[in-house]
């Protein structure tokens, strides 16, 4: 399935993906299937160290955070909790003259349009809305599309039996929270991180392999106390500034500075492995865009060449990453739903409770019984079992008692390995002086994700003597990263291979190696793949170097 050729720099960055072996249409020799992508081997290694290196700064790298790997197929009961069986579901319609289906959101803004709800909450398209595919204006009124692949865990398929291939990584967080609190010694606050794939029947899979229906999540849900819990016990919640890096955590830190905090966390990453804030954008949810127990969420974007341009014609970029600040919704929803206690006991809360004035406790017993009240209501509970449960919920921060607020980074693997492309990609095209043109292709990955380290070449594959040094000189490094050995062709070849796989160094072993010039005898050219320098290094400094460079 060919990705339609309306963009030329996405055109030409399918295709290298395609040669390169960095994507691949998945079932491609049965025509393929839409939404689904496979990573060929440099596509792999890309992959992969970007998750190692997410993996490493959220979970190695601090000691408030642990991970998880949960199951793709949960109990059926966890989406009910979560919402995701009622609500988690795209406006879908169809043109009633060529049968295409089409997202109504997608459809509209695709006419620079807005799609719009009635009063009873149902989408209802504007008025000469056309088909993108025959242009006919006889189009269905949007409907749900609930976006769950469902499948049956059994021999037998029944209604008994149905289960979800999973929509998102974060459940299965909340739902083992009070096993991964109680065995990791952790308190609040605390996350746990989580790297897996998730699976979504988009109804429109587009823009390559940023929107597809298989795909990879990595995921933090931070567990954090509630403002009224941290302002009993510090007298105060500390507030920062609403741009820039909040600095290090603060035990009075309340919801505002720990999701500025994990904003500004989040974005130093994506600088650190080559997105500059120059290649990002960033959207603050309006109060319509939120849901309804979120009380903020930014969006970090990508200006990614398939984005679109604002009237100004700037790039405005699409969604990378959202970081929401998510109140105590997922823990409360799973422990009505599960009849699971999901609080957390505070030893500083209790002390510190019983040392309040009272006006100073009234006032936080009533700030917390409203917040939880809201929350039930909003959830269909009844207004006078709401209110009886929010007053147990209230009641229970004299005893030290709370369900944690939560900060949620989500990012998506699969779309930040595609800005990750697309930032890498370069071209240049030079003409020589018979008129020949030709056009190089150089991937210009920062070394930390970069699939290929090192190139290791002999000068002349055709001299043992300099064979057997370069896989020396290979074996020496690959215990420490990904090089990779090349003996075929010309050395310029060779590098022009390198550059388009994005390889960030090359290293030749010639004569010069084996001590034909004696003071250059064990050393090797070592090559910049973006700008071409070339240098001499010791072989016994290699590996050091190399290191210093590509962590």
């Amino acid at each position: 399935m060919a990705e339609p050729k309306e963009n030329l720099q996405m055109e030409k960055i399918v295709s290298l993906c395609k040669r390169r072996g960095f994507i691949f249409q998945s079932s491609e020799i049965y025509g393929g299937i839409n939404g689904f992508w496979d990573y060929g081997p440099l596509g792999a290694e890309l992959k992969r160290n970007v998750k190692e290196l997410w993996w490493n700064s959220m979970t190695r790298l601090r000691d408030d955070v642990v991970g998880l790997e949960a199951t793709i197929i949960m109990s059926p009961a966890i989406w009910k909790a979560s919402g995701h069986v009622d609500t988690f579901s795209d406006p879908m319609c169809d043109c009633k003259k060529c049968k295409r289906r089409f997202r109504a959101d997608q459809l509209c803004e695709d006419q620079g349009l807005t799609l719009t709800k009635n009063a009873d909450g149902k989408f209802v398209l504007p008025a000469g809305t056309k088909c993108s595919n025959c242009g006919s204006t006889d189009i269905t009124e949007p409907r749900p599309f609930n976006l769950m692949f469902k499948t049956y865990v059994g021999p037998v398929e029944s209604e008994d039996s149905v289960a979800y291939l999973r929509p998102e990584t974060a459940q299965a967080i909340f739902a083992q929270f009070k096993n991964v609190l109680e065995t990791s010694r952790q308190k609040v606050p605390f996350g746990i991180g989580q790297i897996g794939k998730a699976f979504r029947n988009e109804v429109t899979p587009r823009n390559y392999t940023f929107r597809s229906r298989e795909f990879e999540q990595m995921e933090l849900e931070f567990f954090i106390k509630p403002d009224e819990a941290v302002e009993a016990i510090y007298g105060s919640v500390a507030t920062v500034p609403a741009t820039g890096h909040p600095g290090e955590p603060q035990p009075n830190w309340g919801w505002q500075a720990w999701h500025q905090y994990w904003v500004e966390e989040r974005v130093r990453f994506y600088e650190g492995i080559g997105l500059s804030r120059q290649t990002l954008g960033f959207h603050i949810q309006s109060a319509e865009e939120l849901a309804h127990y979120a009380r903020a969420c930014v969006d970090i974007l990508f200006k990614f060449p398939f984005s679109k341009r604002d009237e100004k014609g700037e790039q405005k970029g699409d969604e990378l990453e959202g970081i929401a600040a998510r109140s105590d919704f997922d823990l409360s929803q799973h422990a009505r739903f599960s009849g699971k206690p999901m609080g957390v006991f505070d030893e500083e809360l209790r002390a510190a409770w019983g040392k309040l004035p009272k006006e100073k406790s009234d006032d936080l017993w009533r700030r917390y019984y409203e917040n939880r009240k809201r929350y039930l209501v909003k959830s269909g509970v009844e207004g006078e079992a709401a209110a009886k449960q929010a007053t147990e919920d209230a009641n229970g921060l004299a005893k030290g008692q709370y369900i944690p607020h939560v900060i949620e980074p989500s990012a998506g693997v699969d779309r930040l390995i595609l800005a990750l492309i697309a930032n890498a990609y370069s071209e240049e095209t030079t003409t020589d002086e018979k008129g020949k043109s030709e056009t190089r292709y150089t991937m210009r990955f920062h070394p930390r994700v970069a699939p290929v380290k090192v190139g290791v070449f002999p000068l002349l594959k055709n001299k043992p003597e300099l064979v057997k040094k370069a896989q020396e000189v290979r074996d020496l490094l690959r215990p420490w990263m990904n090089a990779f050995y090349d003996d075929s062709g010309a050395i310029g070849r060779r590098y022009a291979r390198q550059d388009e796989a994005g390889t960030p160094f090359c290293v030749t072993i010639d004569f010069d190696t084996l001590g034909e010039k004696p003071e250059l005898l064990d050393t090797v050219t070592l090559r910049y793949r973006d700008d071409g320098r070339q240098e001499r290094l010791k072989i016994a400094e290699l590996r050091d170097w190399l290191l210093e460079r590509i962590r």
